[in-house]
């Protein structure tokens, strides 16, 4: 019987690191200090010094770390946020919470990211909306066009807050994502390349004064416990997270790059296959948190490979703009692009413990299904 081979697998990456995790979790317990300690103090030092930023603030989700940053930046009600719309729902719902509404642009066809002549074009088009800030998401570890969107952003007076849940690690001419904008957004939810054992996220700042306003964001406002210096929130990164990425922080480049190296078989295998796959802008550094690759057939594709045992899913099977929660939030832009490429897009098994052979593996029952169907 062959192997169930799966689009992602958390546990894999725990057990490849178990001794070290377990050891860093039996320390916080030991402790008894669980919440906003020692832990999360040096995973804080540690991920700013990764990354070459001033400040991080850990936080209580990805959504929680794009919520407060918008907040920090001054975003609120009757403000317009742009940013794409074939993303995780959580960048808009993020937007929503701050009373701001989301506003989409079109997206680049090689790295599914915000196009910036789309940005521009919205601006132009719209001048009497109120838009205060840029979310560009880094989709698939892939980053975006940061040089042309700052360019933009700083001409029309707007905050550029990076989405980075899927991006830690990649870089953009030599900078890593987070460090590009006014403030990064990371989530550590399970299955990202730095992902915890359950929710988690960190704002990053090179900016004091955004980077204190985030502090006392995350917990009711307090600079004094119990004294609110302004309204503010519960969104606390716990000490037993912050020690299990102590630790993965640690192998992360390492991960990134047996990413790359599984991502670069993938290619060679399917260079000529009629399926298309994904490629890296000059200047970007891709960390392939998904490795998505587009045909007009993708369902039929998807069913094949599960009927081998291989699963595959669609990351995101239906463009926010289309979604009945935000179908009727800002007037309909152009986004022929984003619909089209949502519709051909599926995320074939992509994770650093995944190996050679089972990516031929999967990468030869779609050279087996391209021959069958004449894809």
């Amino acid at each position: 019987m062959s192997e169930y081979i799966s689009q992602s697998d958390p546990k894999a990456n725990y057990l490849a690191h178990k001794e070290e995790i377990d050891s860093a979790i039996h320390r916080v317990l030991d402790s008894g200090w669980y919440i906003l300690g020692g832990e999360v103090s040096a995973l804080e030092k540690e991920f700013a010094a990764y990354l070459g930023v001033g400040q991080a603030v850990g936080v209580g989700s990805g959504t929680d770390a794009l919520h407060l940053a918008l907040r920090a930046s001054g975003t609120g009600s009757g403000d317009f946020v742009i940013t794409t719309s074939n993303t995780a729902v959580a960048t808009a719902a993020a937007i929503r919470m701050c009373g701001a509404t989301p506003f989409f642009v079109d997206i680049d066809p090689v790295s599914f990211a915000m196009d910036p002549n789309s940005l521009e074009d919205t601006i132009k088009r719209f001048p009497s909306h109120r838009f205060k800030a840029v979310v560009p998401v880094h989709l698939y570890g892939h980053p975006a066009d940061m040089k042309a969107i700052m360019d933009i952003a700083t001409r029309y007076s707007l905050y550029v807050i990076e989405d980075c849940a899927q991006s830690h690690g990649a870089t953009f001419f030599e900078k890593k994502t987070g460090t590009l904008g006014h403030l990064g957004a990371f989530s550590f939810y399970p299955t990202k390349n730095l992902g915890g054992l359950g929710d988690g996220g960190m704002v990053v700042t090179s900016d004091p004064k955004l980077g204190e306003t985030v502090r006392l964001l995350r917990e009711y406002g307090w600079k004094t416990r119990y004294v609110s210096q302004i309204p503010g929130f519960n969104s606390r990164l716990d000490e037993i997270q912050a020690a299990v990425l102590r630790v993965k922080l640690q192998h992360l480049d390492i991960e990134n790059d047996k990413r790359r190296r599984l991502a670069d078989l993938y290619h060679s295998i399917l260079d000529q296959s009629g399926v298309a796959t994904p490629r890296s802008k000059s200047g970007s550094t891709h960390v392939f948190h998904q490795y998505v690759v587009r045909t007009d057939r993708r369902d039929e594709l998807m069913k094949y490979l599960l009927e081998k045992k291989i699963k595959t899913l669609i990351h995101y099977p239906v463009p926010i703009h289309l979604q009945p929660a935000y179908t009727n939030l800002s007037e309909p832009c152009d986004l022929r692009r984003t619909e089209t490429i949502a519709a051909q897009i599926v995320s074939l098994p992509m994770f650093p413990e995944l190996g050679e052979h089972r990516v031929k593996t999967v990468a030869n029952h779609i050279l087996d299904w391209c021959d069958k169907t004449r894809c």
